[in-house]
């Protein structure tokens, strides 16, 4: 009788225990912003960004001619770098939990890994778009003193709405390599298949566009890069945004969305 008490009370307990609450959101985005910085390598890929962006800065000032000097010419100078750097920022924000061997443990402590994957893409985007403000702003800086030293003309040749352009070509460049990195959940894989992606494929698009009319027609509903690289020139007309979305739709987020759902359902070892 005693016996079926206690366990009659102990049951009452387990019922009217409170579930601990989930943890914020908020919590695993700072976690994940850490981890991107934590590391030698994470660290100086941080900070190769500012390293890079100076090195052109000064690049432009000691042997561009003096009619190059304008904001636009810093502004590209500094861009090529940041194509390259950032969607490996993004791979390695993904692959390190493979890489590292500490992916059980982050979806041990975290079991819902969607909301792991979220806060990863958060940190990817939102260092990726403060690294483009800092570039931008070594390339003003860069502007002013460069014009100071040679006695030309300041000239801001890039409105807003340009800056704005070319910050979501460069996000959409950092989640090419994010997509990757989901998608392989192997540092070196993803980084190989990025490059192939940026540096290979426009090449065999671009001769396929030069002879073959019928591929000149669709190049901007398939060929993503070509698409967003349309961002850098300034605005889009309507045809060109529903080419973005349609080749975004393929090389984007159909791969990313089979990469989520991978790591949602494979088993983590």
């Amino acid at each position: 009788m005693t016996t079926l008490t206690v366990e009659r009370g102990v049951s009452r307990a387990a019922a009217t225990r409170a579930e601990p609450a989930p943890i914020p959101l908020t919590r695993i985005i700072g976690v994940e912003l850490r981890k991107m910085f934590d590391t030698r390598s994470g660290f100086w890929l941080m900070t190769s960004i500012g390293i890079t962006a100076l090195l052109a800065t000064s690049a432009v000032i000691l042997f561009a001619p003096d009619s190059a000097l304008t904001f636009d010419t810093f502004a590209a100078a500094i861009g090529v770098p940041m194509t390259i750097i950032l969607p490996i920022i993004a791979i390695l924000s993904v692959t390190s939990e493979w890489s590292q061997r500490s992916a059980l443990t982050t979806f041990t402590l975290v079991p819902h890994r969607g909301r792991v994957m979220w806060a990863k893409a958060i940190c990817a985007v939102g260092v990726g778009v403060f690294s483009i403000l800092v570039a931008f702003s070594i390339g003003a800086l860069g502007n002013v003193v460069g014009t100071a030293i040679t006695g030309t003309e300041l000239i801001w040749d890039l409105s807003f709405e340009n800056l704005l352009y070319i910050t979501l070509a460069n996000v959409l460049g950092l989640m090419m390599g994010f997509m990757l990195g989901v998608l392989a959940r192997n540092s070196a894989g993803a980084i190989v298949g990025y490059f192939v992606y940026s540096l290979v494929l426009p090449v065999i698009f671009n001769l396929l566009a030069a002879f073959q009319d019928w591929f000149r027609d669709v190049q901007g509903w398939v060929d993503f890069n070509f698409s967003s690289s349309q961002l850098f020139d300034g605005a889009l007309t309507g045809t060109e945004w529903a080419h973005l979305g349609v080749s975004g739709l393929i090389w984007l987020i159909a791969p990313l969305t089979v990469g989520v759902w991978l790591v949602l359902r494979s088993e983590v070892k």
